[in-house]
């Protein structure tokens, strides 16, 4: 079997995967296949074959990865409104609070409310917490 046959026919396999998966990341490897397969029926040689397959595969990681980063969530913005267990007060106002089974840094949103009552996240910033009265 020639070598552009094998790519090709692994191209389709993985086209086959990606209609059963949805993820766009066997189309990626796919498109790369097919390329590499481009290059075999070119009488390219073999290393070139898989240096092209694997040029083609991070090019099209690099573009699924711009396309989808509209679509992706900020992660900080799932924390946001999530109450939280203060477990001790700093005396210069930072609190060790325990969220999502870890304990965590913690400030308040205004120096003014008091350190009584159920906190809520409010936002993020680098690896503390944000903490207000209010749930968002």
């Amino acid at each position: 079997m020639e070598h552009f046959n094998c790519w090709f026919l692994l191209a389709l396999i993985l086209l086959a995967l990606e209609m059963a998966t949805g993820t766009f990341y066997m189309l990626v490897l796919s498109v790369a296949m097919a390329v590499a397969g481009f290059a075999a029926m070119l009488s390219v040689s073999l290393a070139w074959q898989f240096a092209l397959c694997a040029l083609a595969v991070m090019s099209g990681l690099g573009i699924l990865r711009v396309l989808k980063a509209p679509f992706m969530p900020d992660q900080s913005s799932m924390d946001v409104g999530q109450p939280v267990e203060v477990l001790v007060w700093h005396d210069n106002g930072s609190a060790r609070v325990f969220y999502r089974g870890a304990e965590w840094d913690a400030e308040l949103a205004s120096a003014d409310l008091p350190h009584q009552g159920t906190f809520y996240i409010s936002a993020v910033q680098g690896a503390t917490l944000i903490l207000t009265h209010q749930k968002l």
